[in-house]
């Protein structure tokens, strides 16, 4: 009886042991598991947004009070009392602070996942480990496409058109979003480094403003004094912003485009790594 029941039972044994360690291996290297776990996990970052709409104040109400301000406010001591051209050299530009004020808020929330627990359910699951960072920013493309679309609509409103055509101006939506989904990465890095919320959302803002302010976001760049301008010409904001505004409103953008589409590969190659590497140190 020992005999034959030994040999069964050391005949299957290894068949049981070789799947249980194959499962969690194939989820985590094969392309398509990897891409559908960061799906799902975006999914759920998405229902998490929808289901606390204070948490979009940053893409809706931010970038109207900003608009109105610096258009009704300064626009006419900034044009000489022609609002309607300083809202039409405007707008490219609060659609490029806005966007990059917009990331801050991903690190936040990356943060505070982490100190309630949140990642540690995560790191159990066959996952790999950078699909919940993935679908973070995945879902963050939500965020973006509702803060285009809230500040295309009220500078609209407010008298702002485009003088090029549909297709250039979609075109600008489309890489303002695409530098975004780059530019978060930042915050992705900071949220994995700072110890809390709160100093995430300080850091992103002590970082995000001088690049927003040192632009050429609110006024033109032979405005300002040569040192900064020397700053405000290799400012990836100043570039994005450029491109914008030569879709929207006309004349060239090839070598502006050419520095986004540059800081945006500099970007995914500097941060992606740092934020994978600071999130595995963390956990």
């Amino acid at each position: 009886m020992t005999t034959t029941t030994t040999p069964a039972t050391s005949q299957h044994q290894p068949a049981r042991t070789t799947l249980s360690t194959a499962g969690p291996t194939d989820s985590r290297t094969n392309l398509g598991t990897y891409v559908r776990h960061a799906v799902v996990l975006a999914r759920r970052s998405l229902v998490k947004t929808i289901r606390t709409p204070e948490a979009l104040i940053d893409v809706t109400l931010q970038p109207i009070i900003f608009l109105a301000l610096f258009t009704y406010i300064f626009g006419g001591a900034i044009a000489s009392g022609d609002r309607g051209a300083y809202l039409q050299f405007l707008l490219p530009g609060i659609l490029g602070q806005s966007i990059a004020l917009a990331g801050i808020a991903l690190g936040t929330n990356l943060n505070s996942d982490i100190d309630k627990g949140v990642f540690d359910r995560f790191r159990s699951l066959p996952i790999a480990r950078s699909a919940p960072l993935v679908g973070a920013v995945l879902a963050d493309l939500f965020r973006y496409v509702v803060l285009c679309a809230v500040t295309l609509g009220t500078g609209f409103l407010m008298g702002f058109r485009v003088h090029t055509s549909w297709l250039s101006a979609l075109a600008a939506v489309g890489l303002a979003i695409a530098f975004a989904l780059c530019f978060c990465w930042i915050s992705v890095f900071i949220g994995m480094k700072a110890r809390t919320p709160g100093s995430v959302q300080a850091i992103g803002f002590l970082m995000v403003l001088p690049l927003s302010f040192g632009s050429n976001t609110f006024v033109s760049t032979d405005t300002m004094p040569g040192w900064l301008q020397a700053f405000v010409n290799v400012n990836p904001i100043s570039h994005l912003v450029s491109t914008v505004r030569a879709l929207m409103n006309g004349g060239a953008y090839g070598t502006d485009l050419i520095w986004t589409l540059g800081w945006m590969a500099v970007l995914l190659v500097v941060f992606v790594p740092l934020a994978l590497r600071a999130y595995r140190a963390r956990a």
